[in-house]
């Protein structure tokens, strides 16, 4: 029996159990094997690729990488060219872009690299149509742009299922539990919330993948799925903004639908180049940038030339940037801006800056 047998029979047994408090349990073990199966397919559908060299070389590089996803022809090439200023073929058929193209966003002092890859397709996260390796690239985006086409809406729902299948967790973050493996003594269980989840589950879960002691402390209510991705322990979670494109060929009416079932998207026509600056804007502020503005000691800030770093950095994290010697010998810094008390306060490396900080760091000779 294949492995894409042995899904399929799990996941006909989940779907024909009745889940009730007599087979709870028996679900959560059902699911964690599913889990842990498909964690296998992709493993062997990755180093199949790997030994045929069917993969993409792509270097990360500006301030944060974009990553376009979407079903052949829903217009990634058109729209990467409209942010950008990049050349991708464009073409009315299925499949024009045979490889990762891409492309630099200049934005407010920012450099974001954005990718345009292959179209994805239903079963891509098992292989078809080249998904494996391009949802392996999509692993590494600081944000993901779900680009569906105005007359398919339903696109969203298999390509949001695509990168979950893929172990890309959207618009969440990681489930507060902290798994310590010991070499005896059993499971124990520990909460600071009430559970849905019970510990027979739990250790039903566990068992699975073989861990039979360990301490497990849950910080927060979880689900079953949850508590599976924490023991997997390879999630990736990644910021996702939803773009509907060729808004210019419906009515109002039904761009109106749209927006109602996707609250949170941008509505776009990248073929005409209707609300591409809202996107960029959008872009930007889903990326969670900063400006950050260099003063030298005895001399004017540099305000033409902000430093671009993610919000919640530190001072460190400005000196790792501009040279990793101004970690080794810092000594100190000071701020100006809406971050601080007053004026030129004195501050230590762990301190958290904010947009339109001012800073002047003081090392070691």
């Amino acid at each position: 029996m294949t492995i894409e047998e042995d899904i399929k029979n799990v996941e006909d047994e989940i779907r024909k159990t009745p889940y009730n408090k007599a087979t709870m349990h028996h679900i959560g073990r059902l699911k964690a094997k599913l889990a842990k199966l498909k964690e296998e397919l992709q493993k062997r559908a990755t180093t199949k690729s790997a030994v045929k060299g069917d993969g993409y070389a792509v270097k990360k590089s500006g301030d944060a990488t974009v990553i376009m996803v979407g079903f052949p022809s829903v217009g990634k090439s058109t729209l990467l060219n409209c942010l950008t200023g990049t050349t991708a073929e464009v073409a009315d058929y299925d499949f024009t872009t045979l490889e990762v193209i891409p492309g630099t966003l200049l934005y407010k002092g920012a450099r974001v690299q954005f990718l345009d890859v292959p179209g994805l397709i239903a079963g891509a996260a098992a292989g078809r149509g080249r998904g494996k390796v391009v949802l392996s690239v999509m692993r590494n985006a600081d944000l993901i742009l779900i680009l569906i086409d105005v007359f398919h809406p339903q696109q969203y729902d298999t390509l949001v299922k695509e990168l979950y299948d893929a172990g890309i967790r959207i618009n969440t973050k990681p489930p507060e539990v902290v798994i310590h493996k010991a070499h005896k003594g059993g499971i124990t269980v520990n909460s600071t919330v009430d559970l849905e989840l019970d510990d027979k589950m739990i250790k039903a879960v566990l068992a699975e993948y073989k861990i039979h002691n360990a301490e497990v402390l849950i910080r927060e209510r979880i689900t079953l799925e949850d508590f599976i991705d924490a023991v997997i322990g390879n999630r990736k979670y990644i910021r996702a903004l939803t773009v509907i494109n060729k808004i210019d060929l419906v009515d109002s009416e039904r761009l109106q639908t749209l927006v109602e079932r996707f609250p949170d998207s941008v509505t776009i026509s990248a073929a005409v180049g209707i609300n591409i600056e809202a996107l960029r804007e959008r872009v930007y502020s889903e990326l969670r940038f900063i400006r950050i503005y260099m003063k030298p000691q005895g001399a004017s800030p540099d305000m033409e030339n902000p430093l671009v770093i993610k919000r919640e950095s530190t001072v460190a994290d400005v000196c790792s940037t501009i040279h990793r010697d101004f970690v080794t010998k810092f000594r100190y810094a000071r701020i100006w801006g809406k971050s601080v008390k007053y004026r030129g306060q004195r501050v230590g490396l762990s301190y958290v800056l904010a947009d339109g900080d001012v800073v002047s760091v003081v090392t070691r000779k």
